[in-house]
């Protein structure tokens, strides 16, 4: 099982307009050091943070305690002129586990209610889970779009491979996320490496682009992450034939 934790700031939207709006390049500063701080905290337990929408971030947090939740949570809120509430749900895919997370948070009222501060809500631990990670990049981006079209262009090309990539991944309980350049990371529990190629097919029919990935699986998001990076560099690197390439943590101890 996966587990994860949805990360949620209290009261948000009413905040940024109390008592007047706050200026946005500020929020901007706000959000974004806030998911750093966030990333690092739970990166040295072995998580990983996902910005999502920001005000909203979902973690992978397999062998994270609740205790260290706790801390995390503490620590935001000593240094942040706002709070943070979690929530923590276990699943057998990636949807399934922020379903629960989310379910849990939700069951204390309304993101936006002023009464609701620095919950954490536990619906489900995972128990010896383990996390599957899939770092998926488009193959050749720089010469076809970069170096060749405008930024914006290139933006919008990366989102509909994004938005083909979600849209598939989903129907296999799978969640994926845009994480810089021509990246993604898809949390991909129970999904196999034949099921991946044949989504990374679809967009290459869709859109005239070859994709390729390469797939961690491991006790914790952080290892998996970088099992992932190295499956994906021995794509690049032509130690492979595939497009799609796994790397299990025991192969590693092994």
């Amino acid at each position: 099982m996966i587990q994860m934790t949805l990360i949620q700031i209290d009261n948000y939207g009413p905040w940024t307009v109390t008592p007047s709006p706050k200026a946005e390049s500020d929020l901007q500063i706000l959000q974004a050091e806030l998911y750093a701080d966030l990333e690092q905290q739970f990166a040295a337990r072995g998580g990983l943070v996902f910005f999502t929408r920001f005000d909203n971030m979902l973690a992978i947090s397999n062998n994270i305690s609740i205790e260290d939740h706790k801390h995390i949570q503490k620590s935001i809120g000593n240094r942040y002129p706002i709070t943070i509430s979690m929530g923590i749900g276990a699943g057998n895919t990636p949807y399934d586990a922020q379903y629960n997370a989310t379910k849990a948070l939700q069951k204390y009222g309304s993101a936006q209610s002023p009464k609701r501060k620095e919950i954490l809500a536990v619906d489900s631990i995972a128990e010896n889970g383990f996390v599957q990670i899939a770092h998926i990049d488009i193959n050749g981006i720089t010469k076809k779009l970069t170096d060749t079209v405008s930024a914006y262009d290139t933006f919008l090309f990366v989102n509909k491979v994004y938005q083909i990539l979600m849209d598939e991944l989903f129907k296999k309980g799978a969640l994926i996320f845009f994480i810089g350049g021509d990246n993604f990371m898809s949390l991909c529990n129970g999904v196999k490496t034949n099921a991946l190629l044949k989504i990374l097919k679809i967009v290459d029919e869709e859109l005239n682009i070859e994709l390729k990935a390469g797939v961690g699986k491991a006790s914790t998001a952080y290892k998996a992450a970088n099992l992932a990076d190295l499956a994906l560099e021995a794509i690049r690197e032509g130690n492979t034939s595939s497009l799609v390439h796994m790397i299990e943590e025991k192969e590693m101890i092994n």
